[in-house]
């Protein structure tokens, strides 16, 4: 709560300063800054929905919202990216005179507050995608509040107004940057990929290697939400009780969970394989996966 205020105060402040100091570039740190407002209010509210549990409708939760919610700041980035690149290349046409003293100061008030938010947010974006998406949002307002303060310090000394388009150029480049990140990470959880470091057929051999395992095949890994990895297998094993497969069920599990970060196995016991018994699921690889 405390990052939305100073992101809603910022860049108020920064669209008068650069409407009074002739700066694009200030405004268009003013556009990313609140853009990030945008940003931490959808990550705020994600939040809040994937705190709610399971239900009939979603079985798994609603984690996945936080997901969605990177994607949707990402694609708020790419439009607040849109419109610093319009306004820089009007710019570069027409150059206009900039005011550096009150570039430097406006600017100076969004690296004090960007790099407050960012030090609020850290601690947990390793834990969180979208917490992170928000991380990367203040990270890059800091960065870029800093390129506009160097901006007003050149101007003071040389009249370079073409520095500041060229900068908020550079502003987006790092913006886009971030975007890709985001993406890199968001993309294969909504396509239920396999983990990143989660190889199946390590994860089948280390099940083998427990007494009473004779083989394992069509497993599935993939990430509920960014913390959270589900794992499902075949487990074949003798003939016997099914109290017996439920002791075992559980070491397997509590394993799992210890060795791969796998927090849901879902484990099905047969006598036999079925299928071709292959660490695949030949039912939903097709044959383009062997």
């Amino acid at each position: 709560m405390i990052t939305l205020a100073l992101n809603l105060i910022i860049p108020v402040v920064q669209v008068a300063g650069g409407l009074m100091a002739g700066s694009v570039a200030l405004i268009s740190d003013a556009a990313h800054n609140f853009s990030d407002f945008t940003a931490v209010l959808i990550a705020y509210f994600a939040y809040l929905i994937g705190r709610k549990g399971a239900s009939l409708a979603n079985t798994f939760g609603y984690r996945r919202a936080e997901v969605l919610a990177a994607l949707l700041n990402v694609m708020i980035l790419v439009g607040a990216s849109i419109f610093i690149i319009h306004e820089a290349f009007g710019r570069f046409l027409d150059p206009q005179p900039v005011i550096g003293a009150l570039v430097i100061w406006i600017a100076g008030v969004g690296v004090l507050g960007n790099g407050f938010s960012a030090w609020l947010l850290h601690r947990d974006a390793a834990h969180s995608l979208n917490v992170r998406g928000a991380f990367l949002h203040m990270l890059g307002d800091l960065f870029t509040s800093v390129v506009v303060v160097i901006n007003g310090i050149v101007l003071l000394y040389r009249p370079w107004y073409w520095l500041d388009p060229a900068l908020s150029i550079l502003i987006v480049a790092f913006i886009l940057k971030n975007c890709y990140t985001i993406l890199r990470e968001a993309a294969p959880i909504l396509m239920n990929a396999t983990p990143k470091g989660l190889d199946p057929r390590h994860v089948q051999v280390y099940i083998e290697s427990f007494s009473g395992v004779r083989s394992v095949h069509h497993i599935h890994a993939w990430n509920v939400s960014a913390i959270s990895i589900a794992f499902s297998a075949h487990v074949v094993v003798d003939d016997q009780l099914l109290s017996q497969t439920e002791t075992l069920g559980r070491r397997i599990r509590a394993d799992l969970l210890k060795r791969y970060s796998i927090d849901h196995a879902v484990l099905q016991f047969e006598t036999s394989f079925c299928g071709t018994g292959d660490v695949l699921c030949e039912l939903n690889c097709g044959a383009a996966a062997q």
